[in-house]
C-alpha cells in the first residue's frame, strides 16, 4: 500500500520520475540492500544495491555517487536522509578529480571500507565513459552553485525519506547551493521502525502526512493536558492540537513512547494529517529547564545573524553532566559545538551571543542564568567535515542527534576543535 500510494503521487507530480533505471538511490543501509522507502524496485535504480550495504557510510555513498554521475539523464536523486545526500554532494566537491577519472578509464580506484571482491564484481558494471567525465569536468570546474541541475538537466525532483525536524538544516543547506531550482518530496513518515503515514502532496514545501490505519497500531497522548493524559485513538484526534506519539509496530511488539510530537494539521477522507513537532529526546535540560530542539536551533540561526559572514554548517549539544570532571568546577550548563563557514574564530562577544539569545528566548533559561543555577554556556568550533565523521561513528542511518547522550561520539566531537 505505501509504495503505490508513493509512487502514485510521485508519478502525477512528476511525470518522468518513474523512467526506468531513472533514481539514483544514496542511502547507507549495511546489512539491508534496500531503497530508503523500504522496498526493493530494482527497475528505477541506475545504483548498484551491493554498494548501500558496505560497513563503511563514507565508501557506500561515494560508490553510489560515481554510478549516478555515470547516469546523465537522471530523474530523481532519492536519498533516505538529507544530510546522506549533502554529504555525498560534499564528497562531489573535494574528489571531483578522481571521479571523472574512474568513470573515463571505467575503473573503480582501491579505497578505505571497499573490500576489493566488491570492488571488482562492481567494477564489472562500469565501461569507460570519456565525453560524461569530460562533462563532469567542465561542469565541477565552474563551481559547484547548482551542480545537481547542470550534471543532471533532466532531474525533477529531490526525495528523502526524512527531511522534518533539524534535518531541514541540511536540505535548506541544499536548496541554497548544489541543489538549486530543485523541489524536495518527503514521501513517508516513520517512527520507532514503523511506516506510520505517507505525504500525498509531493509539490508542497512543508511535508504533511496522511496517518494510515492497519499499518501499525498508534495510540496518542495529549499535550499540554491539565491533568494526567490517557491515550487516543487516530478517530478521536482534533485539529490543531499536539501529541506524543505511542505505538506498537507489530502484533506481539512492546508498546513504547517514540518521543516524537505530532500536530494535526487536518483530515483527508476521515484519516489525521500531521506535521511532525519535534524530538523530545533531543530536549536540552539541565535544571528541568527542558530547551525544544527546533527552538534552540531557531536560537542559534538568530545567533548566527549576529555574525557578518557567518554560515551554519552543522551543530551539536551537551548537557554538562556528560562531561564529567572535565567540565571542571562549574554550574550545570550547555556546550554547543559549531560547524560554521565564512568564520574561522569567534570572540568572546560573540560566543556570548548565543547565551544571550537563549536568555531572550526562554525566560526560564533566564531566571536560572541570573540565579547562577546554569552556568554560562560554552561554544567551540570544530574542523570542516568532522560531522561527517561524527555521522558515520553512529553506526546505523539515524537522523542527526541534535543532544549527544554518550561519551564515545562527544570524545569524537571534543578531538575535532580548533577554537
Amino acid at each position: 500500500q505505501g509504495s503505490l500510494l508513493y509512487l502514485d503521487a510521485l508519478g502525477a507530480a512528476f511525470p518522468g520520475a518513474l523512467t526506468h533505471r531513472g533514481t539514483a538511490v544514496l542511502h547507507w543501509s549495511p546489512g539491508c540492500p534496500r531503497a530508503p522507502a523500504g522496498w526493493p524496485l530494482p527497475t528505477l535504480y541506475c545504483t548498484p544495491p551491493a554498494a548501500a550495504v558496505l560497513p563503511s557510510r563514507a565508501a557506500a555513498l561515494r560508490l553510489q555517487l560515481l554510478f549516478a554521475l555515470r547516469q546523465r539523464a537522471l530523474r530523481v536523486l532519492e536519498a533516505g536522509l538529507a544530510a546522506e545526500l549533502h554529504d555525498a554532494l560534499l564528497t562531489l566537491r573535494a574528489e571531483w578529480p578522481r571521479l571523472a577519472q574512474e568513470l573515463e578509464l571505467g575503473r573503480l580506484s582501491p579505497q578505505p571500507g571497499l573490500p576489493e571482491e566488491l570492488r571488482e564484481e562492481l567494477q564489472a558494471l562500469l565501461s569507460p565513459a570519456v565525453a560524461r567525465a569530460a562533462e563532469i569536468r567542465d561542469q565541477c570546474a565552474h563551481g559547484f552553485e547548482g551542480i545537481a541541475l547542470r550534471l543532471w538537466p533532466r532531474l525533477e525532483v529531490v526525495v528523502v525519506r526524512t527531511m522534518y525536524g533539524t534535518e531541514r538544516l541540511y536540505c535548506d543547506c541544499l536548496r541554497q547551493a548544489d541543489c538549486r531550482g530543485l523541489p524536495f518530496y518527503c514521501p513517508f513518515y516513520q517512527a520507532a521502525g514503523a511506516l506510520l503515514g505517507v505525504n500525498l502532496w509531493p509539490a508542497e514545501p512543508v511535508p504533511r502526512f496522511v496517518l494510515c490505519p492497519d499499518w501499525a497500531f498508534c495510540e496518542f497522548l495529549p499535550c499540554l493536558a491539565s491533568k494526567e493524559p490517557q491515550t487516543v485513538l487516530l478517530d478521536e484526534l482534533w485539529e490543531g492540537r499536539e501529541y506524543g506519539l505511542v505505538v506498537t509496530a507489530q502484533p506481539g511488539e512492546y508498546r513504547c513512547r517514540t518521543g516524537e510530537v505530532l500536530k494535526v494539521t487536518g483530515f483527508h477522507k476521515q484519516c489525521p494529517v500531521v506535521e511532525p513537532v519535534r524530538r523530545e529526546s533531543q530536549t536540552l535540560s539541565v535544571r528541568g529547564e527542558s530547551i525544544p530542539e527546533e527552538q534552540f536551533c531557531q536560537s542559534l540561526c538568530r545567533t548566527l545573524s549576529l555574525w557578518p559572514g557567518a554560515r551554519l554548517i552543522d551543530y551539536v549539544c551537551v548537557e554538562s553532566s556528560l562531561l564529567g570532571d572535565s567540565s571542571g568546577p562549574c554550574a550545570p550548563h550547555y556546550e554547543v559545538f559549531l560547524e560554521l563557514q565564512g568564520l574561522r574564530d569567534l570572540s568572546e562577544v560573540q560566543r556570548y551571543k548565543l547565551d544571550q539569545c537563549l536568555q531572550e528566548d526562554f525566560p526560564i533559561y533566564k531566571s536560572f542564568r541570573f540565579k547562577g543555577s546554569i552556568g554560562p554556556l560554552r561554544l567551540h568550533l570544530v574542523r570542516p567535515r568532522s560531522f561527517t565523521r561524527l555521522r558515520e561513528a553512529l553506526g546505523c542511518p539515524m537522523p542527526m542527534p541534535r543532544v549527544l547522550r554518550e561519551e564515545q561520539l562527544l570524545q569524537l566531537i571534543q578531538g575535532a576543535v580548533i577554537s
